[in-house]
């Protein structure tokens, strides 16, 4: 069974009381497959946060942290608990498990890129570009920078994959490079999701915040000449006598 493993958790409250003191109960399902012998049950019982006693799969009995603990797992053990507990790694963890392979494990969502330019820290080159990939899953993912077709090695710096909410992830992947005249730069990405991979070129001729601005810009100014130019419409208009005042 490999050492990395999904889990799944199920907490119960059992008791709570006014001063504070607690006993909860938590059920753990561990698996890397749907299969039963990848599948790993733990049940423990926990006093105050403090583990008292443990059912493991693996061990197939209940041992005990804690002095009530240890009694508790010894009867337990001789009694029809065990039977349960030994049975719950199939009757409750691999039907679940199974909904989470057919429902959520086994789905793929397509990354969307932006690639954007960033003023790099001080070092050897002037410019810096960043790729960045949001909502994709599963977290498997490759970016790779390419300049005029060819991949590029050195003076690539990314993050690990993070989480993106809602079971997604992103990541991002920086390039530090000095601009070349008609050169093309893209960033590539291959993930489970795409049928081949995604490659999303650069343009130099405006970043994307320079050109919301210039939109942003232009637009003020439209509205200020459309205001003005009605201003001017009204204000000829009423030197001619030509605004109706109503009368009473």
């Amino acid at each position: 069974m490999a050492s990395s493993f999904l889990s799944f958790s199920l907490l119960f409250i059992t008791v709570y009381t006014a001063d504070g003191f607690r006993n909860y109960r938590m059920d753990r399902c561990q698996f890397n497959s749907s299969q039963l012998e990848d599948i790993r049950y733990i049940l423990s019982e926990y006093y105050n946060k403090l583990e008292i006693l443990r059912f493991d799969s693996s061990v197939g009995k209940f041992v005990g942290y804690t002095e009530f603990g240890v009694k508790q797992a010894e009867d337990w053990n001789n009694g029809p608990e065990l039977a349960r507990r030994k049975t719950a790694r199939e009757r409750y963890c691999q039907y679940n498990v199974g909904l989470w392979y057919n429902y959520f494990l086994t789905k793929s969502v397509k990354p969307y890129v932006v690639l954007d330019s960033e003023t790099p820290p001080a070092g050897k080159h002037p410019s810096m570009l960043v790729c960045s990939i949001y909502s994709f899953y599963p977290k498997k993912i490759i970016v790779k920078w390419l300049r005029d077709g060819q991949e590029v090695t050195s003076d690539v710096s990314s993050t690990e994959e993070m989480p993106d909410a809602d079971w997604y992830y992103q990541i991002h992947s920086h390039l530090e490079y000095t601009p070349r005249s008609g050169e093309k730069i893209s960033c590539k990405v291959e993930h489970a999701s795409l049928s081949e991979p995604l490659i999303t070129d650069w343009d130099p001729s405006l970043p994307e915040s320079e050109r919301n601005k210039i939109a942003i810009g232009a637009s003020g100014l439209i509205l200020g000449l459309i205001l003005s130019l009605a201003g001017f419409i009204y204000y000829k208009r009423k030197s001619r006598g030509q605004i109706l005042v109503p009368s009473y």
